[in-house]
């Protein structure tokens, strides 16, 4: 009988898996919130001749954060399933650093008014016998 060898298989490499997520890598939602300003979106529609990105930079989905090679491939993806889930997604504030540190319990505490309680002629009242 023959010797049994292991089978060389790569599916406990880790590199290759570190590989493709940094190179599929998009930009976060907070950062797609600051892109979606109107100040920023003229920016992002009109950019310059770019011949490193897909149709030269001209045909950009700001919500996605993605370039199209042309004017029609931009318009299909309007009309994708894709897009409609990232807009409906950005439809929503993002978390700001106070909200989060308040989740966390590191936030100022809320204690009232400095100086305690003052005392008024409401508060107490009391008959002279």
């Amino acid at each position: 009988m023959g010797r049994l060898r292991r089978s060389r298989v790569h599916k406990g490499i880790r590199d290759t898996y570190r590989k493709y997520r940094t190179r599929n890598y998009t930009r976060d939602l907070d950062q797609i919130h600051d892109d979606i300003k109107p100040e920023n979106v003229d920016k992002f529609k009109n950019q310059a001749l770019d011949p490193d990105k897909p149709g030269l930079g001209q045909n950009y989905c700001v919500e996605c954060a993605r370039h199209f090679i042309t004017a029609d491939a931009l318009q299909e993806h309007i009309r994708g399933k894709q897009h409609k889930k990232r807009v409906k997604v950005l439809k929503e504030e993002p978390y700001t650093q106070a909200e989060a540190d308040a989740a966390a319990g590191l936030g100022k505490p809320d204690n009232g008014k400095r100086g305690g309680r003052s005392l008024t002629s409401d508060d107490v009242t009391m008959d002279d016998q």
